[in-house]
């Protein structure tokens, strides 16, 4: 193995600290991955890494020696790249919130493949964030506002949010004029956050100033899905982007209301490490998902 490849390895053992997943990430068998670091640390008359059954990690040495590969194997892929022609390549590790992947990703995923035939796309799906080094995925789709000062946040959208009701709903407990009259008669969905544990409050904009409200919860739920089935259950009024409920909306299962008050804004953003230099696979996403949800904002 030469020195290039020896590196990667190398760098892929550090992030996700485990010779076995390295060997996965790179297709290499588990032991040509040990040969690679034994023959690195024989070569430069260090330890790089400290080994237990359980758990890898860097030394000091080790430490320092994959900061440099990384600016290395970036500079290399910089460098290829700068000849025409020359398109990234490999695997790119995202992981996304799934209803944005499915609206806004996914249907232009092929454009994006068929632009970059080389990059294969190891996507999974969730709502927390991700120690992204540690499980070896190159950025990640969030919506909110990040609170990790170890990341690098890049704004791509900013999502309307609806307050929404059923029409059974409506009907029962008639249709709300103002968040002022909302606490005498009405109830909400609750929805409790992955990230705080704590049931997130209706929020209105009434002249111009944030009012947060907290309504008797019917039931209270974790995943968005089951937050727009209850409300078309009529089970309670839901706050949620426009785009997650486009289909009830237009089906009439649920209606929009207090339309003179709404909720603020919620941003999407693309998180990658901040001590990572990007890959020209990793930079060429990030930028398609960028146009690609400034395109939504213009239709």
């Amino acid at each position: 193995m030469d020195r290039f490849d020896a590196m990667q390895v190398f760098t892929r053992i550090v992030e996700r600290r485990s010779f076995t997943l390295a060997a996965e990430d790179t297709g290499l068998p588990r032991s040509t991955v040990t040969d690679a670091v034994k023959q690195l640390e024989k070569r430069l008359g260090v330890r790089l890494l400290q080994r237990t059954t359980r758990h890898v990690s860097p030394t000091l040495d080790g430490e320092a020696y994959y900061r440099r590969c990384l600016a290395i194997l970036a500079d290399i892929e910089d460098a290829e790249g700068a000849f025409a022609g020359v398109k990234p390549k490999g695997i790119l590790r995202i992981d996304v919130h799934g209803t944005l992947a499915r609206h806004f990703i996914l249907p232009a995923l092929p454009e994006f493949l068929k632009t970059y035939p080389d990059i294969e796309v190891i996507m999974s799906e969730g709502d927390r964030l991700a120690d992204l080094v540690r499980e070896g995925i190159d950025c990640v789709l969030r919506v909110g506002i990040p609170q990790d000062s170890d990341m690098v946040a890049r704004r791509v959208a900013m999502l309307e949010e609806v307050t929404l009701a059923s029409p059974d709903y409506i009907e029962r407990y008639g249709t709300p004029e103002h968040p002022e009259g909302l606490p005498d008669r009405h109830r909400m969905v609750g929805f409790r956050s992955s990230a705080t544990g704590s049931v997130l409050p209706l929020e209105f904009t009434v002249n111009g100033h944030v009012r947060e409200i907290v309504l008797p919860a019917t039931m209270t739920v974790t995943a968005a899905e089951s937050y727009v089935a209850a409300a078309t259950l009529g089970l309670g009024l839901i706050q949620i982007p426009r785009y997650h409920a486009e289909e009830a909306l237009r089906s009439g299962e649920l209606v929009q209301v207090l339309e003179n008050f709404p909720p603020t804004q919620t941003p999407v953003s693309l998180l990658y490490p901040r001590n990572r230099q990007l890959s020209p696979r990793v930079r060429v996403f990030i930028d398609w998902a960028t146009r690609e949800f400034a395109a939504h904002r213009s239709r």
